[in-house]
């Protein structure tokens, strides 16, 4: 006699799992790019002093209030407030940084002393950094929240894990402070360091901030030994 084989239920899937990070690193650093820009001198801002920060403190509200805890939430809205909170960022400090060269290049009042043209150089560099930081985090891949459920094949940014066999986790994803790291080195580098641009949008990001870098730290050191000479 045959035995009736009983099948067994049908597994159901595991839920796909989010990599979500929390908002505040990122929110620190709009906080601090927020709180730098309110520090330059008049002549640098592109708005007055309370204009750029009520923008930009209210879209990140916006972002935090539409997906607290953990960026996971994928919204068409939520993302074209991180972008236009990017780019006002970024905007700003391309307006200073053009703003602080012209005033070196004419001797302005707020580069006329060493110690005010090294506390407005730094300004002006930190926040360039910190603007184009954000920017590569927010383009990369996608976003942070595509990051969280889905990463591609081939990222924008290429980090190390995602480069080599040995090192490479099929659970890692990016964080803020891996896209800073990579802000401040291209910033003081000039050029690539561990951190591969892979699209067309990358290689010109970081080909302008290396230039914008180069322009600030050149002209401040030189404009700051003319002054002390």
């Amino acid at each position: 006699m045959t035995g009736h084989h009983t099948p067994k239920p049908t597994e159901c899937p595991e839920p796909h799992e989010s990599f979500g990070e929390t908002r505040w690193p990122m929110a620190g650093a709009v906080v601090t790019a927020m709180v730098l820009t309110m520090l330059l001198p008049d002549d640098l801002r592109l708005a007055p002093i309370w204009v750029l920060p009520a923008v930009e403190g209210l879209l990140l509200v916006a972002l935090i209030a539409g997906d607290p805890g953990r960026i996971s939430r994928r919204s068409a809205v939520l993302r074209t407030v991180s972008i236009a909170l990017v780019g006002v960022l970024a905007f700003s400090a391309v307006w200073s940084t053009v703003q602080l060269i012209d005033d070196i290049l004419h001797g302005g009042k707020d580069t006329s002393s060493a110690t005010s043209l090294l506390q407005t150089g730094g300004t002006v560099w930190a926040c360039t950094v910190l603007s184009f930081s954000l920017l590569y985090y927010e383009l990369d891949s996608g976003g942070a929240a595509a990051r969280a459920h889905h990463m591609p094949p081939t990222p924008a940014l290429a980090f190390p894990q995602q480069l080599s066999h040995d090192v490479n986790a099929a659970d890692w994803r990016p964080r803020f402070l891996d896209y800073l790291y990579l802000g401040l080195t291209n910033a003081t580098a000039f050029s690539p360091t561990d951190v591969m641009p892979l699209a067309s949008w990358s290689k010109i990001a970081m080909g302008v901030q290396s230039l914008v870098s180069l322009l600030i730290l050149g002209l401040v050191v030189a404009r700051a030994v003319n002054v002390l000479a």
